[in-house]
This record gives structure tokens, C-alpha cells and sequence, in this order.
């Protein structure tokens, strides 16, 4: 019965998943109250609303911060948590980016993967068990507009709904994932002012990198330089460093005072920094090389050179921290030069059985010779640790194993998801294992197999729990 619905309803499921990829859902400013993540993020929010309504849910706008789709009845609610706001798309795309175009059996578009597919998959999995089972939970898909931001949405919804008293993120991984690593977003600043009398100076640095939690693929510096260097010569200087390091990075002469350098590198999620190539580190290093050479130390950039590096796994620190859920990852995520603030960004995962005070105080007392440099916490979440011989681990586990054939163990990640936001909730696919994670890629996609598959389990997994 289910193979049939699905087979039935593959070209509608297709098509509002194409109509869903078409909103470019990347989170604007708005001083609209109602449209709180601007109009994009609103325009995916009634599309999936009305798309619910149509297939015969309950459905509600939570003051536009986020909504539900729901049917059942009963005391206990199982939670599908997803959200429906994409990252910037960047360029060098294929297709264009929201045009959601088919191609090798494949659905081109930002947030195939991440995560309007696996919505899609989710409601439509919901519709099934609606018309062809019985369960004594009420059952809500609950849709998020600022999951790859603030997560804003979510905690509205805490603080204005009822929390599910099970459920399951389709934000991850297959089989499911029993634990998501912490992570801390920390920053580190000087005031750039000092040097404004150098003779080797940074006007400004463009890194346009949005949010903090992807491998920034493009970073600029403009240096001016003032009449006692040469200007040939330092070019001469800059090409040395540059290819001493091998790294892709232009150097443009602006005129005779001002020259550009543009670093070049690979994008990825920053739960997955070896993926890519970072281009703020590997400007960073060329800089405090050159500066150096110049005699002018900037103390952020010889921090930076000294401890972080162009590595991704924080072993530079001195943190060889590792345990299940792997190593301790890093992503240099944001540079910036403003109002006098010089300031870099990480964006760092760290293995569930280590604390965010112990990686902090790491980096409190590598700051002891750095009096200059401030250290601000600007962001950070909780790990998530349900252990794999709980009911919902094994009930999930079991339904994909079932379905696929396989014998598969729960795993853990360094991604995010809204299951650490409610207890008893734990990130279900729908990436497949030993598939390229397309999340916050270039070109990316998510086939049609894996989306109707993704449907068929869920469909399971709703029945099971419900």
C-alpha cells in the first residue's frame, strides 16, 4: 500500500518540492514584525501551509516566526522538526540556483538536501499515515525560518508551543544520529587604529562569508602603501609568500598606493571543514608573513599563524580532544575590519564528552601572551547525547535498516540540527550513507530516489512512533 502511494504521488511530491526550491528562502533583515526573516522566508512558510491545508492538516502561522502542520489526536505530540530557510547560494552553479532544474534523476537547487526535500518527504509521509493508518499521538511537522542563522524560530516556538514529547529532525543522516557535537562560536578582535601611521596599512577587507557555519570560498584585502616601500618590490615580495605556500590567491595593483589580494578556496559546511579549503586562513597566513617581513606584526594575525593556521581539526591548538563522535573541528568563518575593529570568527565542533568551558579556557590561556587581542563569545549549543540503546534510537535504526538492507549503527555529527532543541529527539536522514553530503554545496541536489525513499521511511517511522 505504501509502494503504491508513493508510486501515485511521485510526480505531485516532484513538483511542490520544485515549487518550494524556487522561493529563495535566504534570511533578509526586515522590520516588518509579521515577516520577522523577511519575505522569502515568509513566502516558504505559506507555500508549505497551504500546501497542508490542501492535503487535509491542521495548520498554523506561529506570528511568523515559524508554523506547524498537524493531524491526530491524543495527549502525547510527535515532533518532525525542519526548516525551511537556505543558506546564500553563491555562484558557479551548474542550474541556477533556485530553478529546482531535474537532471540525471536529480533535483538541483538550494535546500534540496538542506532541508526542503526531506520536508517535503516528511509531509508527504504524514499524508499517508493521515489516510491509511491509525495512531494515538497527534502528529506536527514544525517548520523553522532561522535554522541556519540564530535558530530565532525555534526558540519562539519553545516559548510560545507545546514541545514534542518525541520525534525527529530529517535534517542528517541515515541510519539516524544518536549524538550532534557542541559548538562555540567565538571571536577574536584588536583595535586596528595603532596601525593607521604603518606604512604597509589594511584599508579593507571584504569576506562577504554568510552564515559562519560554511568554508568561506572567496576573501579580499586591500593594503595601502605609502611612498617608502616600492611598490614593484613589494608585489615582487607578496608573489614569493604565495607561492611558497602554493595558495591561490590574486594580487591586483589598484595604483600606486593600494594593492588588492584575493584568496580563493573551496566551499563546505563547517561541520565538514576538510571538505573545503578555507580562504580566510590562507589569507590570514599571508598576511602575517608579509606584515612580518615589513617589520609591523599585527598581533591577531600572528595568534592566528601561531595556533590556528590554515588547519581544520585544532590540533594547532594544542586540543587533540577525540572521542565517539570524533575530532574537534574548526572553521574560520568570518574577518572583518570595521570602525577600527580588526576581528576573526571561528565556528568550532566539539566532541560530545568535552565541555564548551574547557575549549574556552584553552583559549583563554593561549590568549595569556596576547594582551591585546579581545575574546567574545558570540554564539554556541549544547551537544546532543541519546544513547543508541534507547527506544528511539533502536526504533529508528531498525525502520532504515529494514528498508535498506543493512545492518547500520547509529552515528554521530558535527552538524546542527533542531533535534537538540526538544528532549527525546533525535536527527533521522535523509542523507544516505556513503552519499557526498550536498549540504551548503555548489550544485546542490538531492535525487529522486533518495527523496521518495526518504518518504517511504518516514512513513514508517510516523506509524511506529505514533
Amino acid at each position: 500500500m505504501l509502494e503504491n502511494f508513493i508510486k501515485e504521488n511521485k510526480e505531485i511530491i516532484i513538483q511542490n518540492l520544485q515549487k518550494l526550491i524556487q522561493i529563495p528562502s535566504v534570511y533578509s533583515e526586515s522590520k516588518n514584525p509579521l515577516i520577522p526573516f523577511g519575505e522569502n522566508a515568509n513566502k516558504a512558510l505559506e507555500y508549505m501551509l497551504n500546501l497542508g491545508n490542501q492535503l487535509g492538516f491542521r495548520t498554523k502561522n506561529i506570528d511568523g516566526y515559524c508554523g506547524y502542520i498537524e493531524f491526530g489526536e491524543g495527549e502525547e505530540l510527535l515532533g518532525i522538526v525542519g526548516h525551511l530557510d537556505v543558506v546564500p547560494s553563491g555562484d558557479n552553479w551548474t542550474y541556477p540556483p533556485f530553478s529546482a532544474t531535474i537532471f540525471d534523476n536529480k533535483i538541483y537547487g538550494r535546500g534540496a538536501i538542506d532541508d526542503k526535500g526531506p520536508v517535503i518527504a516528511s509531509l508527504y509521509a504524514m499524508k499517508y499515515v493521515l489516510d491509511n493508518c491509525k495512531v494515538n499521538k497527534r502528529v506536527r511537522l514544525i517548520l523553522g525560518l532561522n535554522e541556519e542563522n540564530s535558530w530565532k524560530c525555534i526558540n519562539y516556538y519553545k516559548a510560545h508551543e507545546e514541545s514534542p514529547t518525541i520525534g525527529f529532525s530529517p535534517d542528517a543522516d541515515f541510519p539516524c544520529i544518536y549524538a550532534e557535537k557542541s559548538i562555540l562560536t567565538p571571536y577574536f578582535s584588536i583595535d586596528y587604529s595603532k596601525h593607521s601611521s604603518a606604512p604597509i596599512y589594511i584599508q579593507e577587507i571584504d569576506c562577504n562569508n554568510n552564515p559562519i557555519n560554511v568554508v568561506p570560498k572567496i576573501c579580499s584585502a586591500v593594503l595601502r602603501i605609502d611612498s617608502s616601500i616600492i611598490m614593484d618590490d613589494f608585489i615582487k615580495v607578496i608573489k614569493k609568500i604565495v607561492n611558497n605556500y602554493n595558495f591561490e590567491i590574486d594580487i591586483y595593483k589598484l595604483n600606486n598606493e593600494e594593492i588588492k589580494l584575493t584568496s580563493h578556496g573551496i566551499g563546505a559546511h563547517a561541520a565538514h571543514p576538510d571538505l573545503g579549503i578555507n580562504a580566510i586562513s590562507r589569507l590570514v597566513v599571508v598576511l602575517d608573513e608579509l606584515f612580518k617581513t615589513y617589520n609591523i606584526p599585527i598581533s591577531l594575525f600572528d595568534f592566528f599563524d601561531k595556533y590556528i593556521h590554515t588547519e581544520y581539526d585544532g590540533k594547532s591548538l594544542g586540543i587533540n580532544y577525540k572521542d565517539e563522535s570524533g575530532d574537534l573541528t574548526l572553521n574560520v568563518g568570518k574577518i572583518s575590519l570595521e570602525n577600527n575593529i580588526l576581528k576573526i570568527g571561528l565556528n568550532l565542533r566539539i566532541p560530545i564528552h568535552t565541555s564548551i568551558e574547557d575549549i574556552e579556557n584553552k583559549f583563554i590561556s593561549l590568549l595569556s601572551d596576547y594582551k591585546e587581542i579581545t575574546y567574545k563569545r558570540v554564539g554556541s549549543k549544547a551537544a546532543l547525547y541519546i544513547p543508541k540503546d534507547t527506544y528511539l534510537v533502536k526504533t529508528l535504526c531498525d525502520i532504515y535498516n529494514e528498508e535498506a538492507n543493512s545492518y547500520l549503527e547509529p552515528i554521530a555529527i558535527g552538524g546542527a540540527t533542531y533535534a537538540r532543541a526538544f528532549d527525546n529527539c533525535i536527527s533521522f536522514g535523509a542523507n544516505l550513507p556513503g552519499q557526498k553530503d550536498m549540504c551548503h554545496q555548489t550544485d546542490e541536489f538531492i535525487t529522486i530516489d533518495n527523496l521518495l525513499f526518504a518518504c517511504k521511511v518516514y512513513a514508517k517511522a510516523i506509524c511506529a512512533l505514533g
